[in-house]
């Protein structure tokens, strides 16, 4: 497996090596020992998501709050997204920042989101499985989230508005410069 930091570093490509023949092929997609060792901290997921969408389905940008915090590791099974996670510390030096991704049932691409961060992606075709472990479980009363459109964040989700379909809920987050719900930078999330 190799790992790539981003432009923000916490934000981390995993990149499985692929062996493939005429038979199909064969991918590890989680090495829990290799992933500590880059990083240089313990992980310990706890709770595999997976959700299929059609094209134009956009899903975010979520996180939790602490004690509730999640670190997500992201992949797709079939099709593709371009997925997002957002810099929501407080006195970052990419705070507000993002990065974006393109992760492939192809490229077999994965990103660490770490906590701290809000997550969120845009399906880009249709019948698209996406599938994630976290280390935290979901917790409804510290479930967050920013607006998908914000101006400031200035994401390119690469489909046209009118392509775009949310839930209610997520058509209402606030700006991220209207929520007090952040994180602090410095402060270890992982304790």
């Amino acid at each position: 497996m190799k790992f790539t930091r981003t432009d923000i570093s916490d934000v981390v490509i995993c990149e499985p090596i692929i062996h493939g023949d005429s038979r199909g092929y064969f991918v590890e997609t989680f090495r829990q020992d290799k992933l500590e060792e880059f990083l240089g901290y313990k992980m310990d997921f706890c709770q595999d998501n997976e959700s299929k969408s059609s094209k134009g389905v956009l899903r975010g940008l979520h996180y939790q709050l602490a004690p509730a915090a999640q670190t997500k590791l992201v992949r797709v099974i079939q099709g593709s997204v371009l997925d997002v996670a957002v810099d929501i510390r407080k006195n970052s030096p990419t705070f507000g920042q993002h990065v974006a991704v393109k992760l492939t049932s192809d490229n077999k691409k994965q990103l660490l989101v770490p906590r701290g961060f809000a997550h969120g992606f845009v399906v880009l075709e249709d019948d698209t499985t996406f599938a994630y472990k976290v280390d935290n479980y979901y917790s409804p009363q510290n479930d967050r989230g920013i607006a998908s459109d914000d101006i400031d964040l200035n994401i390119d989700w690469i489909l046209n508005k009118d392509e775009l379909n949310l839930s209610d809920k997520d058509k209402v987050q606030p700006l991220l410069k209207d929520t007090n719900d952040l994180f602090e930078y410095g402060v270890d999330l992982y304790e």
